[in-house]
């Protein structure tokens, strides 16, 4: 055997293991990825899942099926403040915001699936901003509402609870900022209703 076949016998087998060696490598890198890649499936599926019923959760669908409609009386003003058309101010504005939610319909008491009764318990009017010198420059409006949420299907009561809802004015301001200030306290209490009613189940 000459040197020079001497010397590539001897090498041959070192680039053979060398190529082996890089096969294992190639290997052991195509299933690290595949691996990888089914874990990131795996966990973009749970996320969607996950994802979707949390939305669900908290839309108007947790409302039960059998009631598609509800009642909503005049509002009852208990409140002893004096303010003319509160209580007709109130049951406008709750009833507009379950027409323009669209989850229930509004209908008569008589053939309704529920009922959403509301009093006005108080009504304060009172200083929430003092500057240097107890010169009161700001006054807030707080409404305090009884409600009582039926299910008439199944002759039960769903909910009796209290909500209040607050909005301020310029204690120097006029009779208009004072009933926009008592607008938005309106606004407040109502939209918690709504979303306790088609959404708190």
């Amino acid at each position: 055997m000459s040197c020079k076949s001497a010397g590539l016998s001897a090498v041959l087998p070192k680039v053979q293991e060398a190529g082996s060696a890089e096969f294992k490598l190639k290997k052991g890198c195509s299933v690290l990825y595949s691996q990888q890649f089914i874990i990131s499936l795996f966990i973009i599926y749970a996320l969607i899942n996950f994802t979707g019923c949390c939305v669900y959760s908290f839309s108007g669908a947790s409302v039960p099926k059998h009631i598609k409609s509800i009642a909503i009386p005049p509002t009852l003003d208990r409140s002893g403040s004096g303010e003319p058309g509160l209580g007709e101010s109130f049951s406008n504005k709750l009833t507009q915001k379950f027409v323009d939610d669209n989850t229930l319909q509004i209908a008569n008491k008589s053939n309704s699936d529920a009922t959403l009764s509301c009093i006005i318990s108080s009504l304060n009017d009172a200083p929430s901003v003092v500057s240097a010198g107890e010169n009161v420059t700001k006054r807030r409006i707080t409404i305090t509402v009884q409600v009582t949420y039926k299910d008439m299907v199944k002759r039960k009561t769903v909910y009796e609870k209290s909500f209040s809802g607050y909005g301020d004015y310029a204690s120097s301001g006029s009779i208009s900022e004072r009933k926009v200030a008592i607008d938005s306290a309106i606004d407040n209490i109502t939209n918690d209703i709504l979303l306790d009613t088609v959404s708190g189940w």
